[in-house]
């Protein structure tokens, strides 16, 4: 097994000695440097989630992707309670880009369980800014998808003359659907040069319940325990993260470092046959930005350890049938499950260690007031080790390496022009080239005998006969343009070719042995994947549109955004030809063509202003369609037509919304994965909260009808039973993963 690095020492030693540089800097604001420049780089189809909204919906939530649901062209893969997965126009997880304070994060789990948002909690998060159509190439890069900008709280400085700055926050909330609770603190000591931060979160839950029973019967596991016919088995979680932040300024220099770490003791998957027993990252975060007449100067290096572990959950561990273990976690006996033989299964360990580390540097050129240059060059270096300690039921006596000595390093460079060709006309233009290197090393299964189970002799021989070395060569352009015919009107249109290489797990898993297989799943579908190193890069070629239209004060808008993306070499998966016939199979990655459309409408719309408070009307669509030119089979896991409608009001310091969600039945499903079918739905869900000057309160209910669904993006019911047995589960193929049923919540947080 390889070795647990220590925390990045070098990173934090660079940090140190960058930090005393800008005591010495100069006396000056940072904001009297400002480049002049269009303001293109932020197309029509981006999107910022509002301060306020982000105060409104932390307290109903865990999951930072979660912040998003409100933003157009944006859904959300169903997984654990603090790591879903966005998804833009239909494509999700690594077809996007991320960023968490600069940093590109990368999911370190053969099912995607520390996607790069679960790192962030809700209460520290600063902005959200989501590129939902066309991405211009200083934000885009190894993605053919939308991309996604996370940014932590900004560190803050005392004013000039007042000596020091202290502040902080302290919070709580509790949810009543699976007992859930929490809080968070931060804490600020600031002079006008310099800035200390820390902040900490933590949040735990049990099970959920769906809004009426999803079961036909009760399940008896953990030790006896009856899960009743309305709780989701696999849905409990623990989480805790810490941040500590150092920045100084001078002149127009700002240098920051940001340490971070995160503890998550469990996180129970109701989609999965594994779950999330251990998971800790630590990351280091440098940064310099410098502000300077001809325009700005930033650079930044950053250091990321993740160790993950995954093995059984409390609901997997128990089922009815034969004894597969001896033991129970703790190591006791396994206790009988109705009066029969003794029904635990056995644990099977499975570790991930990976590191990432990551540099850019850009500079932002005001040629003039109406003209500006972006130059980016970035690296990133990425290594990971998957592997399986020997456990029992023919899992032994070696340990299965499904990735060992796993890389992929990147290099990119771009260029942006960004100018007003005349006064109401803009135009963007970037390209951008990246070289993508990837490889691993040699592989072996549980046992190195010819007679091993599931082929794996045979099979890693194979894979370890292969040139397993990969290097792709990518290029993207974007190009926009905006034209403002009035003061009420802007119509804006952009081509974009976007490129990304396969990910470690898509290129190197080697094993088509079911039980090796299936946990290789980033999507919760239930099936198996098997890599393949000869998978192509998916390269994306976008057309998208939007009209915004506004009266002068902004008081309603109506904003579209219709759009048509052609995928080249899109990485789908067919089934094997010894799984054709059953409801969970084997399938492989291969490169194949596919085409997604969609639109995007939004709009607000002020319904009244007088002495009983602001009346706000706000509502959004998105509809999205993929199809797999190549079979002819539907694109996997797309969001079917939905709508939202939030009427809001605000009196003073009161703020109250009654939002109405509705999502229409899925149809269009992936054959070749046996994509299950999910009805429609509504949901109401009602918020308020009053804020005075340290203290704010908040309350709401969430699916306050307590109706019962099942999650479109959700994928199949794996929460309970015996998940391992690909086809023979306590609850068999069908069953959607149910939505969370009615909950109360309760949010208090206090500034001092």
């Amino acid at each position: 097994m390889p070795s647990r690095a220590p925390f990045p020492r070098p990173c934090f030693v660079l940090a140190c000695a960058l930090l005393p540089w800008g005591a010495f800097a100069e006396d000056a604001k940072l904001e009297e440097h400002k480049v002049t420049a269009p303001s293109l780089q932020v197309p029509l189809n981006a999107a910022n989630v509002s301060k306020s909204e982000l105060s409104s919906l932390q307290p109903a939530t865990s999951d930072s992707a979660s912040l998003l649901r409100n933003v157009p062209g944006v859904s959300l893969y169903g997984a654990g309670a603090v790591s879903s997965l966005p998804v833009i126009h239909g494509l999700a997880d690594d077809r996007l880009r991320i960023k968490v304070d600069g940093m590109d994060l990368i999911a370190s789990c053969p099912n995607h369980m520390n996607p790069a948002l679960s790192y962030l909690d809700p209460s520290n998060v600063g902005s959200l800014r989501v590129y939902a159509g066309i991405s211009p190439v200083s934000v885009g890069g190894d993605s053919i998808g939308g991309s996604i900008v996370a940014e932590t709280k900004a560190p803050e400085f005392a004013t000039a003359g007042t000596g020091s700055l202290i502040k902080g926050e302290v919070g709580a909330f509790y949810r009543s659907n699976g007992d859930a609770f929490g809080g968070n603190l931060a804490a600020t000591y600031a002079t006008e040069r310099f800035s200390l931060s820390y902040s900490a979160a933590a949040a735990q839950g049990d099970n959920y319940r769906s809004g009426g029973e999803f079961k036909t019967t009760a399940f008896t596991g953990r030790a006896g325990h009856t899960l009743p016919l309305d709780e989701v088995g696999s849905t409990a979680y623990e989480t805790r993260n810490h941040a500590l932040s150092f920045a100084f300024k001078g002149g127009p220099h700002l240098v920051e470092a940001r340490l971070g770490y995160q503890d998550l003791p469990q996180q129970l998957y109701p989609n999965q046959r594994m779950d999330m027993l251990e998971n800790t990252q630590q990351r280091v975060n440098v940064r310099y930005l410098g502000d300077f007449d001809w325009g700005s100067l930033e650079g930044r290096v950053y250091h990321e350890q993740i160790d993950h572990y995954m093995d059984f959950g409390p609901d997997k561990r128990f089922w009815y049938g034969t004894l597969s273990g001896p033991t129970e976690p703790d190591g006791s006996t396994c206790a009988p499950i109705g009066g029969g033989a003794n029904s635990c299964a056995a644990g099977m360990p499975m570790y991930t260690a990976s590191r990432n580390t990551g540099l850019t540097l850009k500079t932002n050129l005001a040629l003039t007031d109406e003209r500006a240059l972006r130059l980016g060059v970035e690296l990133q270096h990425y290594q990971l080790d998957d592997w399986w300690p020997p456990s029992g039921g023919g899992m032994w006596p070696d340990t299965f390496w499904n990735i060992r000595d796993g890389k992929r390093d990147r290099f990119g460079l771009f260029g942006e022009w960004e100018a007003r060709l005349a006064p109401q006309w803009l135009m963007l233009a970037g390209l951008r080239f990246e070289q993508v290197s990837m490889n691993a090393g040699e592989v072996r299964g549980y046992s190195v005998a010819s007679t091993a189970m599931g082929s794996q002799y045979t099979e890693a021989n194979a894979f370890n006969g292969k040139d397993r070395a990969r290097r792709d060569q990518n290029w993207d352009f974007a190009f926009l343009t905006r034209y403002s015919p009035s003061p009420i009107a802007d119509f804006e249109v952009g081509l974009a070719r976007k490129t990304r290489s396969p990910s470690l797990y898509e290129r190197y898993t080697w094993s088509s042995w079911p039980m090796a297989a299936t946990m290789n799943n980033f999507v919760g579908d239930g099936n198996g994947f098997v890599g393949n190193p000869d998978l192509k890069p998916e390269v994306a070629h976008t057309l998208s549109a939007t009209l915004d239209w506004h009266t002068s004060d902004r008081s309603w808008t109506i904003k579209a955004t219709p759009y048509l993306t052609e995928v080249q070499d899109y990485i789908d998966a067919v089934r094997r030809t010894s799984f054709t016939a059953l409801r969970y199979n084997v399938l492989d990655y291969v490169n194949q063509s596919a085409r997604l459309h969609g639109l995007d409408l939004s709009g607000t719309a002020l319904l009244a202003k007088n002495g009983w408070g602001e009346w706000h009307l706000k509502g959004l669509l998105n509809y999205t369609r993929g199809e797999n030119r190549t079979s002819g089979d539907d694109l996997y896991n797309i969001m079917p037509f939905n709508a939202r409608i939030s009427l809001t009001h605000k009196l003073n310091n009161w703020e109250s919304a009654v939002e109405v969600q509705g999502v229409s039945a899925k149809e269009d499903v992936s054959e070749a994965r046996n994509e299950i079918r999910t009805p429609g739905y509504g949901l109401l869900n009602l918020r308020t909260s009053y804020n005075w000057k340290r203290l704010r309160l908040d309350l709401g209910v969430e699916n306050a009808l307590d109706r019962r669904y099942y999650l479109p993006l959700g994928g199949a019911y794996l929460g309970q039973g015996r998940t391992m047995s690909m086809n023979t589960t306590t609850w068999p193929w069908g069953t959607a993963v149910p939505g969370m049923g009615r909950s109360y919540y309760l949010g208090v947080n206090y500034r001092y």
